[in-house]
């Protein structure tokens, strides 16, 4: 069963907290992030981002960084300011965007169940990835960046979620993107509640933030071995209920055709697969959008083998197997410089975009993997191909960050 514990937040004042709220670290470019945090001193991507702030050029993997992170966080605690809760809390956390709205509870989580899988993976991560968030935590002494978790929906913690919302909120604002949060501390008469509902929860799985979590586990292999049992024996997230998360597709656009022209590629393609014309975006799990020479084109993938394993019958897996590898020559996703992928959030216009500017030949766009598609993989000790999922709306980093 999971684990969950209240910890003394370090956070920043309701007043200044819109202005501290950041964006994800991975999923804003260093000149994106330099761009959102100009002119505003306490955004948290000063610290998260923190070669935004040193010369152009610097090797972002350099210690000076990872320096200049700790200099940051320290600034940023006394200029916010940055307050610490005087006894360990529970959070309530809510993301809304347009119609949409999920709300899960921000805690820490236990490292010893992400070892034994009573939190699930279904993705690999990267060493190289794994090595800066574990340099930067260790760096700031902090945790700073939330999981996103996901668990089936349970009545008796929605309860008690639906109990705290009824309360005032800690924060409540609207980012600039229009995603809206708002937080709520949970009474301290209902945090042992809460830990009790949780302890019937059979298991978590990670939806966004494998390679913090990842990070978080060898941090604290590493504080361990001088310092023995402490903070770092678990992990900041927040964890949704699955039918309140809502996935994205994770789009894919070619820069080239390996030398073939437009019209060959889609004649090669109609030799093996049944096409139309149109739209966009795919209306159903099986078929995926293509923009090729000014046109959308929907390809009809077929029914995968129903004895193959689960992550093999998605689309994004269809789409490598029969597609990007035979026909436009994609080896290995995560190294082939001639593929790059897009988030649901940034719209087929991006797609059109980028193939009209000449910045890539074809785009592919797919219809989103489903939580019970991910849960089921995970639950099976699968993997998922790299760049399965996106989802949206995103936690912002710097609003509650666990110090260690």
């Amino acid at each position: 069963m999971a684990a969950l514990f209240p910890f003394r937040a370090l956070r920043p004042t309701p007043a200044a907290a819109s202005d501290v709220a950041a964006v994800p670290y991975d999923v804003v470019t260093r000149d994106e992030a330099a761009s959102i945090a100009h002119g505003n001193p306490l955004s948290f991507l000063h610290v998260s981002r923190a070669e935004i702030d040193v010369a152009a050029g610097t090797d972002p993997y350099a210690d000076e960084v990872y320096d200049k992170a700790a200099r940051n966080f320290l600034e940023l605690q006394a200029a916010a300011p940055l307050v610490t809760e005087d006894v360990p809390s529970l959070y309530v956390y809510r993301l809304k965007m347009g119609p949409h709205e999920q709300t899960g509870i921000a805690a820490c989580f236990s490292l010893d169940d992400y070892d034994t899988d009573i939190i699930k993976k279904h993705e690999r991560t990267r060493r190289d990835k794994e090595d800066d968030r574990t340099r930067h935590m260790l760096a700031i002494g902090a945790q700073t960046g939330p999981v996103f978790l996901t668990y089936r929906a349970a009545p008796h913690v929605s309860d008690l979620v639906d109990q705290t919302v009824g309360t005032e909120p800690l924060f409540d604002f609207m980012a600039s993107d229009h995603i809206g949060h708002t937080v709520w501390k949970v009474r301290d008469g209902d945090r042992n509640r809460f830990v009790d509902a949780f302890a019937a929860v059979p298991a978590l799985y990670i939806a966004d933030g494998h390679h913090r979590a990842a990070s978080a586990a060898r941090a604290r292999k590493q504080k361990r071995s001088t310092a023995g049992a402490g903070e770092w024996d678990t992990f900041l997230g927040v964890a949704f209920p699955h039918d309140q998360v809502q996935i994205l597709a994770y789009n894919r656009i070619i820069k080239d055709l390996a030398g073939a022209s437009p019209a060959s590629v889609l004649s090669r393609l109609r030799e093996r697969f049944v096409i139309t014309s149109g739209p966009s975006r795919p209306v159903r799990r099986g078929d995926v959008s293509m923009y090729l020479d000014g046109v959308w084109y929907t390809i009809e993938l077929g029914e995968p083998s129903p004895s193959g394993p689960i992550a093999g019958r998605l689309d994004v897996d269809l789409l490598q197997e029969l597609i990007l590898g035979p026909v436009l020559g994609i080896g290995d996703v995560r190294t082939d410089k001639r593929i790059d992928f897009v988030g649901g959030a940034r719209g087929t216009e991006f797609l059109e975009q980028s193939v009209s500017s000449g910045g890539a030949a074809v785009a592919f766009s797919l219809y989103p993997v489903s939580v019970d598609d991910l849960m089921a993989i995970s639950d099976a000790g699968g993997i998922m191909p790299p760049k399965s999922t996106w989802f949206e709306p995103k936690l912002r980093d710097g609003l509650l960050s666990h110090v260690f």
